[in-house]
This record gives structure tokens, C-alpha cells and sequence, in this order.
């Protein structure tokens, strides 16, 4: 697969990686929850993103940390649906949601989201599979679990994952539309994390786009023994692993500093090949 499309954009996957902006309209978020939980600061904070360099802007309306509270569609689509809006009427970048609930997948795909990115890859709620299908959108599908395996992390992450691309193709979802993720800090040990990081390449050698999400993660957190609010410096490091991994998405909060370390990556990695 030589690209995909998101939005009005073609993202060529021949050794680039993309910045996705992550955009959370939560109160409750583990590192920026209530930044930006009003349509005013979220649509601030997506035009600082697509300023800095952000390919995507991921807007998410309910915090997925462990031990998080599952709150109602209906509240769920009244934080996402206005700020989607918003972008989608005042910027040029296209827009995802971060969701795994079908109602909330139909509503933001109603107001032009560009992107179904799922934390449970279509297991949780297959519906969301139909109406991406329907849309005819591409999507995320990330590896989640309820508690971590015993065997090898990622013998269990290819099957989960080829599970949910067998969801996807069933309700009609092109293999062209598929990008999986890993999801590091869902259902894994600190080593299982780090083991996601660092065997990414296993990962891409399926054959589909590979999205990094580790962005302030615990799994950083527990490495150089830091709050959320102060890993920047780590995620750099972990963007940078998957840059080298081949990586074609890195979902981030700070745009600008893993946008020059992803540029800085890719122009030595290409130098190399030549």
C-alpha cells in the first residue's frame, strides 16, 4: 500500500511518518483533562496544532486512562460534535474521532469527521465497523485488552488486531482503509509496553499503516520516574523508536518537538538508504 487518504489529504506511506494532533474535550484526561473542555479552548488548541506542524487532529470527548468512567453517548457527543464542527468549518487538516461507541462514531462522521479511530478495533461495538464502512472512511484499530497476556505481547497483538481487520472486511471496510496500533499503556505490562515500542517493525510487517500512540504514557512515567505533565523528552524518544520501526503515525500532544524529531529521524534514515 502506497498511500492512504484521509480527508482531502494523501498520506504517502514510503517512509514518512505524520504527526496526529491529540485534541481531548475531557474534564478528565491523565495529562490535559479540562484544558480544553469548552469549544472556545479546544478550537484554540486545534489551531495551535495545525500551526506547529499536526497532519491530523484526533479530538477525543471521553478519557480512556486506566480506571476511567465510562460516561453516555449522549454526553460524549455533545463535547465531540461542536468542536469537529468548529475545525472542520475554519481549518484545512483533517479530523478524527476517538471513539469506540457507534452512536458517537455516526454523529462526528455526521459533521465530517475524517477518521473512526477505535481503541478497541471494532470489538467492542461492531456497529462502528458498518457505519465506517458505509462512510467509506478510513480507521484505527488498535489492540486493547482487559488484562495482560501471559505469552508473547506480540504473538497476542497480531492476532487481536487481525481479529479486528477480519471485522472491519466483513462489514466492508478496503484493507486500504486500515491503520493499526499497537495500543501501549491498554492491557499491558510495563515490559509488554516497552516490548510494543521496540518490536513495532513486527507489527508493520503486516502488511498495514502503524500508528504509535505513547504519547505522556505511564510506560514512559515509569521509565524516567516523572508526572504526565513532564515527558515530553520521552515520548520524543519513543517517536523517534518508531520512526525507525516504520511507523507512518505518531499520536502526540507536543506537536512541535516530536515533529522536528520525527523530520530529523526520517533525514538520516533516508541518507542512510541511499
Amino acid at each position: 500500500m502506497d498511500y492512504i487518504k484521509i480527508g482531502n489529504r494523501r498520506f504517502d506511506l514510503d517512509g514518512s511518518c505524520y504527526i496526529m494532533g491529540i485534541l481531548n474535550v475531557t474534564p478528565d484526561s491523565f495529562s490535559d483533562g479540562g484544558s480544553f473542555n469548552t469549544v472556545e479552548a479546544a478550537f484554540a488548541r486545534a489551531c495551535q496544532m495545525a500551526e506547529e506542524g499536526a497532519d491530523i487532529i484526533d479530538v477525543g470527548g471521553e478519557s480512556t486512562r486506566p480506571g476511567h468512567i465510562q460516561i453516555s453517548d449522549e454526553e460524549e457527543i455533545e463535547r465531540v460534535v461542536p468542536v469537529i464542527e468548529k475545525i472542520k468549518a475554519e481549518l484545512d487538516i483533517p479530523v478524527s474521532i476517538d471513539t469506540y461507541k457507534s452512536a458517537v462514531a455516526q454523529a462526528a462522521v455526521k459533521v465530517g469527521a475524517d477518521l473512526i479511530n477505535d481503541i478497541w478495533g471494532f470489538r467492542y461495538d461492531e456497529e462502528v465497523a458498518r457505519i465506517t464502512a458505509e462512510a467509506g472512511l478510513p480507521c484505527v484499530l488498535m489492540d486493547n485488552r482487559d488484562e495482560p497476556v501471559a505469552g508473547d505481547v506480540m504473538d497476542a497483538m497480531k492476532e487481536t488486531l487481525m481479529e479486528s481487520v477480519e471485522i472491519a472486511r466483513r462489514a466492508g471496510v478496503a484493507d486500504e482503509n486500515v491503520i493499526l496500533d499497537p495500543g501501549v499503556g491498554f492491557g499491558k505490562t510495563y515490559e509488554q509496553n516497552l516490548a510494543a515500542i521496540g518490536r513495532l517493525d513486527e507489527l508493520c510487517a503486516l502488511g498495514f499503516p502503524v500508528l504509535l500512540a505513547t504519547s505522556r504514557k505511564s510506560v514512559i512515567g515509569n521509565t524516567l520516574n516523572l508526572p504526565a505533565d513532564d515527558r515530553v523528552e520521552g515520548t520524543i524518544a519513543t517517536s523517534v523508536i518508531g520512526v525507525m520501526k516504520g511507523a507512518a503515525f505518531v499520536r502526540v500532544h507536543d506537536v512541535k518537538e516530536n515533529l522536528r524529531a520525527v523530520k530529523m529521524a526520517e533525514a538520516i534514515l533516508k541518507e542512510r538508504s541511499v
